[in-house]
């Protein structure tokens, strides 16, 4: 896709892929881009593996299709590594990020060969502080936009508070969590970010 950025998440049912991906998709549109997002429909069990997909672009999107050569992979379960090819098609010069406790070298040789950025990011440490329980997808998204930096991170997390704030109106425990873990995602991956940036240049 010319000019834009595509995205595909693996997860679990019951983890929330499908939601960061429709909610990525739902704030970056408040920014003014042209997005998709959507699942990949399969036997939509608890447990079961999902995929789901971003498109985000400053011009119209014309293609309809799934994504098949990604700049961004979110892993949302590490377990998938085991199963799953999550780096097929990923482009040499995007990125992979995963939800686990261990680090990107000892990710690396589960990943066939690739050879790009990888980040990792304890998403269930950062919401069980943050929530108390354990939701992955807000730190996963987080994470996604500040590797992808598809809008700017201020943009972002104003459309996500008015976003909490719709939901959860009557609960701003929940909201303030949410944005707790959020923030506390960009400052865990703000070392590898600057890390990688100084690297690239």
């Amino acid at each position: 896709m010319n000019n834009g950025y595509e995205i595909r998440w693996h997860g679990r049912g019951g983890q929330g892929a499908k939601t960061a991906a429709l909610l990525l998709a739902d704030v970056a549109f408040q920014t003014g881009a042209y997005v998709q997002g959507f699942p990949e429909y399969g036997p939509e069990r608890m447990g079961a593996p999902i995929t789901a997909y971003n498109r985000i672009s400053q011009n119209q999107i014309r293609v309809h299709s799934n994504i098949y050569t990604p700049d961004l992979v979110v892993v949302v379960d590490e377990t998938l590594l085991e199963s799953v090819d999550v780096t097929a098609g990923l482009k040499e010069n995007g990125a992979l990020i995963v939800n686990t406790k261990r680090s990107a070298e000892e990710i690396r040789p589960l990943l066939k060969g690739y050879k790009g950025e990888i980040y990792t990011l304890d998403a269930r440490e950062i919401s069980v502080k943050a929530l108390g329980k354990y939701f992955p997808n807000s730190p996963m998204l987080a994470a996604a936009v500040a590797v992808s930096n598809v809008m700017g991170w201020s943009s972002f997390m104003h459309e996500m508070r008015a976003s909490y704030q719709h939901k959860f109106a009557k609960k701003p425990e929940v909201i303030d969590g949410n944005m707790k873990a959020l923030e506390m995602t960009y400052q865990a991956l703000e070392k590898d970010l600057k890390h990688n940036k100084k690297m690239s240049a």
